[in-house]
């Protein structure tokens, strides 16, 4: 497949077309059709959650968040691919695959709602935290692939990125230090064409992104991102290939975020209403849909009774959330280091201290 799909030469992997139909059967997975139906659920149920959570920040009942509207199928096949002993160290639109490792939505809120809890992720005791800065996560993912070889396991790490990391020192010094250690990682770049209001065009002079795995060694390939089962596809055989002892791999997972950057954003001033119809019409959802209308697998009237179960499991677990004992102040110090230094210790005492004659003032 990453002869095949030379990046030098700009092909793109693809298996089904904008509206669900198999155009590349050769290359299709073997799927069961109960496991392409459960991926459909999970995309589904992500989404859900994810428009539901832009409509609580609205509400002012929690802060800051970055919509994952328009990508759920890069981290739903990841998600499905991933097993218990593998890493998964995200960026912050990887909701389909969180979800499907087992972590709980109520873990989603506290985090965008300032809580250190929230990065916990109770239960999934191989995922690392959402990473806000751009690439920094990288090394660490490198980091956990050379002591999974150190210590002869078997296990894949997952690392997500956006483009506009791919412009970071830190991705370019993570590939390069994986190829040359032959590390298990699998990086998969999100291109979801604009690094904040940023395009790609003005990030890179390369042809694609998944060209600068060349430069390190590597294998690469650019695949649709909106295409489930190439994204399937691809992330399976870059997992055999980092299972082999091979080394790393880069994938360029071609899509749009077709909501804003994060709640702080406005899109409208960066790019147009008649690009993001176009990009509507490519929808991850909508494609696999209809290749699942297509085999009699599914039907509209499914749908309307999946999609209200679903909101009734998001209010309750965001009712968890709102009902969260009040945030501890220790939380602020406590999480920086294993053993705290002397001079945060005092930081503390004085902030403490702060708070407390605030409170006296009442």
């Amino acid at each position: 497949m990453f002869k095949t799909y030379d990046p030098l030469k700009d092909k793109m992997f693809q298996v089904m077309d904008d509206n669900g139909k198999v155009i590349n059967p050769g290359v299709k997975p073997d799927i069961p059709d109960e496991e392409v139906l459960e991926a459909y659920k999970l995309m589904q149920f992500a989404r859900t959650a994810d428009l539901m959570t832009i409509s609580f920040q609205r509400q002012g009942r929690m802060y800051t968040y970055p919509p994952n509207f328009g990508q759920e199928a890069i981290s739903a096949a990841a998600g499905k691919i991933m097993r218990k002993q593998d890493w998964m160290v995200p960026a912050f639109r990887e909701m389909s695959a969180w979800i499907s490792q087992g972590v709980k939505l109520r873990d989603i809120f506290l985090y965008w709602g300032g809580y250190e809890d929230g990065s916990l992720f109770s239960g999934v005791p191989h995922l690392l935290p959402l990473s806000i800065p751009m690439a920094s996560q990288l090394p660490h993912a490198v980091g956990i692939g050379y002591a999974i070889d150190y210590r002869e396991e078997d296990s894949v790490v997952f690392a997500f990125t956006g483009d506009g990391a791919t412009s970071e020192g830190d991705f370019h010094e993570s590939l390069n230090v994986a190829g040359v250690w032959k590390v298990p990682v699998i990086f998969i770049i999100q291109n979801n064409q604009y690094a904040i209001s940023v395009p790609v065009r003005k990030q890179t002079a390369s042809k694609n992104l998944a060209v600068k795995a060349v430069a390190y060694g590597i294998p690469g390939i650019k695949v649709d991102g909106n295409d489930y089962f190439a994204m399937y596809a691809a992330i399976s055989e870059a997992f055999a290939y980092c299972r082999s002892g091979k080394g790393p791999v880069l994938i360029e997972a071609l899509t749009y975020r077709r909501g804003a950057h994060t709640t702080s954003d406005d899109p409208t001033l960066y790019r147009t209403e008649e690009e993001e119809k176009k990009w509507a019409e490519k929808d991850p959802i909508k494609r696999l849909k209809g290749y699942l209308v297509s085999k009699k697998l599914w039907k509209d009237a499914d749908e309307k009774t999946l999609l209200e179960q679903y909101k009734k499991e998001v209010e309750k677990e965001f009712d968890i959330y709102e009902n969260y004992p009040p945030y501890k102040i220790e939380d602020v110090f406590k999480f920086h280091y294993k053993d705290m230094p002397e001079d945060l210790k005092k930081q503390q005492i004085e902030y403490e201290k702060f708070v407390n004659s605030r409170e006296d003032w009442k």
